[in-house]
């Protein structure tokens, strides 16, 4: 039986409003960047949606939790978003199990997990049930993948889709369905959305994939997949020593190409949003810009060996949120921005 743990307070919801708020920039410049820029009540609701998710990936990468501790851990916390186990309990009991390696941001958010639940179960039921959703698939299945995390990377192209979904696919899936109730004349295209904001963040979180492989590796994990390397006899175990290769440069120029065509995908998505719903317009495109921006970086500098080194500039950052803005409503000037920024970028398979 669900629990009743809604703050009813009016006081304490508004603190704890101002709390997610003002810990959102600290968690992520992006998105600090993006969410404000949605309809009011959407950038609310999108940035708890945003924190939940930051809290589960939080304890799916703490490295002194085990497996097991893990998995344990993000079953308590979907139930508890779910509203059937204590806030409160939870987020006083897990700080101390976490490592002290974890940012101080993010150690802060999981000591206050329980106000960003409480901001959740103020919700409508039907926000409360996509934020549910896609907490579930992510509490769910990135154990999956993070039982099996080495060097040797993931297997193939449909294991890295199926990763992607797990953590950023089922995120554009939330999307749409908190779209389409703040428009919902997106309703009867909504399976067409879904489909093409998979795409968007499977974009996205490949594009994070390839700018953090060294930071990955280090964690003693790697997500790119190794059938795409298997043809030149390249071992992603030994990448260290062969990142130079033309084997892994082929490779690279292979995955460059498929995130490429799932960014296509993302300027699909974004047209297909009505031109006077200029919040959502921007949040999607800034993102896309940004994320066009740092595989261009990538493509020019493929023997990079560290993330800040295919960082893009923040004078880069200004002129793509002016370009886009100028475009806003215009789909072919949008096309067109988004193929002169990847001019140069290989394309995928067809």
């Amino acid at each position: 039986m669900l629990l009743d743990f809604t703050k009813n307070d009016t006081v304490t919801l508004e603190k704890d409003l101002q709390y997610q708020a003002a810990i959102l920039p600290d968690v992520s410049r992006t998105f600090a960047l993006t969410i404000p820029t949605l309809p009011s009540r959407l950038a609310l609701v999108v940035t708890n949606a945003y924190l939940l998710c930051r809290i589960a990936d939080t304890i799916e990468d703490d490295p002194r939790l085990d497996f097991g501790q893990k998995e344990a851990n993000l079953e308590r916390f979907l139930a508890t978003v779910k509203g059937r186990e204590n806030a409160s309990a939870f987020s006083a009991s897990l700080p101390p199990l976490l490592s002290p390696a974890i940012p101080p941001a993010e150690m802060e958010l999981m000591r206050n997990a329980d106000r960003v639940v409480g901001v959740t179960h103020s919700f409508t039921e039907a926000e409360r049930r996509i934020l549910e959703r896609c907490v579930s698939v992510m509490c769910v299945d990135m154990p999956k993948f993070q039982r099996g995390a080495s060097l040797a990377g993931l297997r193939d192209l449909p294991e890295l889709d199926a990763y992607c979904y797990a953590v950023a696919g089922v995120a554009g899936e939330m999307l749409v369905d908190l779209f389409c109730i703040q428009c919902p004349e997106l309703e009867e295209n909504r399976p067409e959305l879904r489909s093409l904001a998979v795409s968007f963040g499977q974009g996205l979180q490949m594009t994070n994939i390839l700018k953090d492989i060294w930071a990955d590796r280090e964690r003693g994990a790697c997500w790119l997949p190794r059938s795409v390397f298997d043809d030149d006899g390249l071992l992603l175990e030994n990448l260290k020593e062969n990142h130079r290769s033309g084997k892994f440069q082929n490779g690279l120029h292979t995955l460059l190409g498929i995130a490429h065509g799932h960014l296509g995908n993302a300027m699909e998505f974004s047209c297909r949003l009505p031109a006077r719903e200029a919040g959502m317009r921007r949040f999607c495109l800034w993102a896309l810009g940004l994320a066009v921006l740092t595989l261009r970086k990538i493509q020019r500098n493929p023997f990079f060996t560290a993330s800040d080194q295919v960082k893009i500039s923040r004078n880069s950052v200004r002129v793509t949120l002016l370009a886009t803005n100028l475009m806003l409503q215009n789909d072919r000037g949008l096309r067109w921005l988004f193929r002169r920024a990847a001019k140069g970028l290989p394309t995928g398979p067809d």
